[in-house]
């Protein structure tokens, strides 16, 4: 395993990072939750990242409970506060003071530490001011709950208005994490120019494109029996954008490529995302532990130009690059 700087600090993170968004108390059992989480310690991954909201509240308490016992200086724990939790009331929701302050102590019960190494607003609230939401972060880090603090595919403009602010304060945003693959690529235009210029780094989520990227979806055929195209639980609606014929044989057109690189094909998604030097880590999801030993091995590859070029020629216009996007990812309404 690698590890690299997240934004402009000392704090270091492993190049994966293991997410267990609908991979623990919802579309996984339990246990094999827990034997994920060991065979990501077991590939050298040391961060964690996870959210209040996943399972409403449940994905937290399985990594507590999987985490158990392991050394708490020699792994880094992320969580995010702004989806609705709990009986998903009035003030269950959003960035004000009031939710975050009572959402950091559920949060570090959840998963048994008396800190987050980083916390995440895990959405821009459109309906709290923006200073409020900046000052509760500021007061937890000088609690000591809160080591960094990041976002959320929040837009360029509000990265420079989080920063400016929490400078103010005396702290500073460390991270964003926005959805990044080699399929949907619409930071690069101006959150990550925004965020090079910031000191923010990227933690970048489904860099497997919700698994389109390994291959396992095939033109003409039927999706796999088990995989989350056929999951009725929520995880088929974030994977049927990409499941056009056109798209399945792009992506299958890049095997020559992963086999140049001796690497399956999630493992050259992986490493795709790594090649920018924004990225920090690549958060990977698993519901079977040999997923992750596998997906591990994609830290520390580099990729050549030429074929950074082909894996762009090959993808075409499959791709998506409107920047546009970013600012339709945090709710216009509140969702609780």
């Amino acid at each position: 395993m690698e590890y690299r700087y997240l934004g402009k600090s000392g704090f270091k993170i492993s190049e994966v990072t293991y997410g267990n968004w609908v991979t623990a108390a919802s579309q996984v059992e339990n246990d094999r939750a827990i034997a994920t989480v060991h065979a990501a310690l077991d590939a050298g991954i040391s961060t964690f990242d996870t959210a209040d909201v996943y399972a409403n509240t449940g994905a937290e308490t399985v990594l507590g409970e999987a985490l158990k016992g392991t050394r708490r200086q020699s792994i880094e724990i992320f969580t995010k506060v702004f989806g609705p939790t709990g009986p998903k009331g009035h003030n269950d929701v959003g960035l004000s003071r009031k939710h975050i302050l009572e959402s950091i102590d559920g949060s570090l019960q959840r998963l048994g530490t008396d800190y987050v190494d980083l916390y995440q607003a895990h959405r821009f609230d459109h309906f709290t001011p923006l200073e409020e939401t900046m000052q509760a972060f500021a007061d937890l880090v000088r609690m000591g709950k809160v080591l960094y603090v990041g976002v959320s595919e929040w837009t360029a403009d509000q990265l420079r208005q989080g920063a400016a602010l929490a400078k103010e304060l005396g702290f500073q945003l460390i991270s964003n994490q926005p959805e990044y693959s080699a399929l949907w690529r619409v930071i690069e235009g101006e959150v990550v120019p925004a965020s090079e210029e910031l000191g923010i780094s990227q933690v970048v989520w489904s860099p497997i494109a919700q698994g389109v990227l390994t291959g396992k979806y095939v033109p003409g055929q039927a999706h796999p029996e088990g995989s989350r195209a056929t999951d009725d639980k929520g995880g088929a609606n974030f994977v049927k954008r990409w499941l056009q014929d056109d798209v399945l044989q792009r992506v299958q057109d890049l095997k020559p490529i992963a086999q140049e690189l001796d690497l399956s094909l999630a493992q050259l998604a992986v490493a795709w995302v790594l090649q920018n030097d924004n990225v920090a880590t690549a958060i990977i999801g698993a519901s079977r532990p040999e997923q992750v030993t596998e997906n591990a091995k994609a830290a520390g590859v580099v990729i050549p130009v030429e074929l950074m070029t082909r894996i762009d020629e090959v993808l075409g216009d499959a791709v998506e690059r409107d920047t546009s996007i970013t600012a339709t990812r945090s709710p216009s309404q509140r969702e609780a």
